[in-house]
Formats: C-alpha cells, structure tokens, sequence
C-alpha cells in the first residue's frame, strides 16, 4: 500500500481538473511574453533558463489527462514559442508536442497532486525537451549544437522547483473537478 499515494488505481476514474477559459488564454500567454521578455533584462539573464512554456504545457497536459489535449497545448505553446523566438519553425513545436503527449499519459497513470511526482516530472521532462531540442538541431538543422549534460541537469533542477511552486499557484486558479 505503499505506492498507492503515487500511482492511480483506475485510470478510467481519475478527475480530470477543469478551469475557467480565461485561465487556457491567459497564462500560456503570460508564459510566452515572460519568456520573450526576460532575456531582455541584463541582470535576469540566467533567469530566463527558466522554460515557463514547457512548464505550463507539462502542467495542463498532466492536469487535463488528455493526450488530445496534451497535444494541442503542446503544439500551440511551441509553435507560438518558435514564432516568438524568431528561430526555425516547428523545433519546439515537435518538443513541446511530444512532451504535452507523454505528460498527459502519465497523468492518466500517476496522481499528478503530489508533490514529490511533480518535481520528478519536471525534472524528466526539462531534461528529455532539452535532449529532443538538442538532437533537433543537430539532424534536421545540422547546427553543431553543444548539449552540456551538467549545465541542463543544474536547470532541470531549477525548472522542477519552479514548476512545483508554479503549479501550486496555478491549482488555485481550478474551478471544480469532473
């Protein structure tokens, strides 16, 4: 009975957690204009490492538990990412795509509530966007791109304790459960 706080017992009778329209407009917006707009600032640089795109595409896919869904937010954060980033369309709308996917999956089979889960696929799912990014761009663009496996494992973790912060805030913003 140990894992039964971690894992779903019935994928079939998982909540999926619903939330005012606003709230599907609103924060990726938000996510992507931060995102576009930190770099800009000198001294909040390092900062920008931060991927509040990918953070909020993992959070509403792992939330809806729909692979449909995951897509679609996956999809439309990347690709308005790469139109933002004024860089190759389609890099991060293939990463963002793939991570919504699999993020809804496990949400189908993990109670994505606790905490601990969530920091663990933050970090999983920084690191694997990081990789896919990584050999993207080597393949498809033969850029000679430098993947430091140290560096992004320090980010990874930034990213999950930003992301379990984010989405405790954003768990506040629910409207009821189905």
């Amino acid at each position: 009975m140990a894992g039964r706080g971690i894992m779903v017992d019935n994928a079939r009778e998982v909540r999926r957690a619903t939330y005012p329209v606003w709230v599907y407009v609103a924060i990726p917006l938000l996510s992507l204009l931060i995102q576009v707009y930190l770099p800009l600032f000198q001294t909040l640089h390092v900062i920008s490492r931060v991927e509040l795109p990918l953070l909020v595409t993992i959070y509403f896919a792992l939330m809806r538990r729909s692979q449909l869904r995951g897509l679609g937010i996956g999809v439309t954060l990347g690709l308005a990412q790469d139109s933002l980033f004024q860089q190759h369309i389609g890099m991060y709308g293939i990463c963002k795509t793939l991570v919504g996917y699999f993020s809804a999956s496990i949400g189908m089979q993990f109670d994505v509530e606790n905490s601990l889960v969530r920091l663990v696929l933050c970090f999983i799912f920084f690191l694997f966007h990081q990789f896919l990014f990584w050999v993207l761009q080597r393949s498809l663009l033969d850029v000679p791109a430098i993947f430091d496996l140290r560096l992004e494992l320090i980010f990874g973790v930034v990213n999950a304790v930003v992301g379990v912060a984010l989405f405790h805030l954003l768990d506040k913003l629910r409207s009821d459960e189905k």
